[in-house]
């Protein structure tokens, strides 16, 4: 998608990462940094739409405008059909009644300045916009705190992939000794998070 549409593709898979669960932004994120490591080692890898070099700070702008287009869908959904409609539709993008609780939570905590923190926070930057459309927060405020929120994590994460990129080489002789080790604990993770979903859609089944 990079590749097509560059920049906005950036700005896409954000959007979307902040309404749906399952797309992680600890790997959208840093590919985009990688893409800025690759043009600045090769003249010849160049953004498709502007057809310059990428580089990082539109990398994050477009990501942070990616990121409140989706809060602000998140937000909508919220105040349009509130907690009945995500507890009803939600598993089917990932969103699961404990996730929605633990939004709860924190807006509860938090107030308002939770859609500022949420921003940096793994799993709740994806579901604090909820809480906040239910309870009707100020738009002008909502859109606030969710670029202020935004904007750090975005720019920690490609910035990431940018330092990985440029020491790739060194990175991959570092690991190299553990990489059987590395398969079998993201196997683990991976059959982990399968097995957490198994068993959260058999209580869903069981309850309702």
């Amino acid at each position: 998608m990079y590749d097509a549409v560059g920049y906005v593709g950036v700005g896409l898979a954000v959007a979307l990462e902040t309404i749906v669960a399952p797309i992680p932004s600890e790997v959208i994120l840093p590919m985009a940094g990688w893409k800025v490591s690759q043009s600045a080692a090769d003249a010849s890898v160049l953004e498709p739409l502007t057809g310059l070099p990428w580089n990082i700070p539109l990398a994050v702008l477009l990501a942070t405008v990616g990121s409140v287009a989706g809060a602000v869908v998140g937000y909508y959904i919220g105040a349009w059909g509130g907690r009945p409609l995500l507890d009803r539709y939600g598993r089917y993008v990932g969103i699961g009644a404990e996730d929605l609780d633990r939004a709860d939570r924190w807006f509860e905590r938090w107030g308002t300045w939770a859609v500022f923190f949420g921003r940096m926070v793994p799993l709740v930057r994806t579901f604090v916009s909820y809480p906040a459309g239910i309870s009707r927060m100020p738009m002008g405020r909502f859109l606030l705190y969710s670029t202020l929120g935004s904007l750090p994590w975005n720019a920690a994460l490609i910035y990431a992939g940018f330092v990985v990129g440029e020491n790739y080489d060194q990175i991959e002789a570092a690991i190299k000794p553990y990489e059987y080790v590395i398969y079998v604990v993201v196997l683990a993770i991976v059959a982990a998070v399968v097995i957490r979903w198994l068993l959260g859609k058999r209580r869903r089944a069981a309850a309702g």
